[in-house]
């Protein structure tokens, strides 16, 4: 098995007769498995797979997404909006990828502006699967600040709904017009229930707002998200 990825490495770095791979070519790889012959089963990955797989589970600390433009304005709607922008590297997960104990910090700094009194709503979502919900946040008056939301998120078991496991904590917070004080809110949440890693998991950070007012707005500026462990 060593030996065929190290093949497969030998391959990509050489080129395999073009300058680079693509992110859909095809690899077969043989997967520990000793109801097989030769004690391991076929399988196919696609490049991209692959190196998710790799900078999730080999390189710790390695950056695995940073936005590149702003991300879309949620503003004079109640809609609930993703909030995230493009940028480099992935948001997603491919399945089967997860294991336990993999940890990730996310950064994600931006402008807010909101109406005295109107609420504003931010979930964190893999998938449909909500992993944080902070609830109504009862906004003061804000004109054009900046607003600061870290999270860190820990698989504490794999598999299947109701098997798997993720721990999400963090903080989002903001200050008003008429102090220069941090407010917000802070959250530590355990999804035991309805994360699954047995499928493609993508991660997406939304916004509601209460009211629909031009007053109320929220964008984001700067995301990273990095593996920790």
């Amino acid at each position: 098995m060593l030996n065929n990825l190290l093949n497969l490495f030998n391959l990509i770095r050489v080129g395999a007769r073009r300058t680079a791979p693509d992110a859909s070519d095809l690899f077969m790889l043989g997967v520990k498995n000793d109801q097989y012959d030769g004690d391991y089963r076929p399988a196919i990955i696609t490049m991209q797979d692959l190196m998710t797989y790799i900078n999730l589970n080999v390189s710790t600390g390695g950056g695995l997404f940073s936005q590149t433009v702003d991300g879309p304005v949620v503003t004079n709607t109640t809609t609930e909006t993703n909030i995230l922008g493009t940028g480099v590297g992935s948001l997603s997960v491919p399945a089967n990828v997860f294991m336990v104990g993999d940890s990730f910090h996310i950064t994600i700094i931006g402008h807010l502006s909101s109406k005295n009194n109107d609420d504003l709503r931010i979930r964190v979502k893999s998938g449909s699967v909500v992993l944080v919900d902070t609830g109504s946040i009862n906004m003061p008056g804000l004109t054009n600040q900046h607003f600061e939301l870290n999270m860190d998120f820990t698989i504490r078991a794999i598999g299947a709904a109701g098997v798997a496991s993720i721990a999400s904590g963090g903080q989002f917070t903001y200050i008003k017009d008429a102090s220069t004080a941090f407010e917000g809110v802070d959250f530590s949440v355990v999804n035991n229930t309805t994360f699954d890693t047995t499928v493609l998991n993508t991660l997406t950070i939304t916004a509601e707002w209460s009211a629909a007012d031009p007053l109320n707005s929220i964008y984001t500026e700067i995301v990273t998200l990095n593996k920790t462990y």
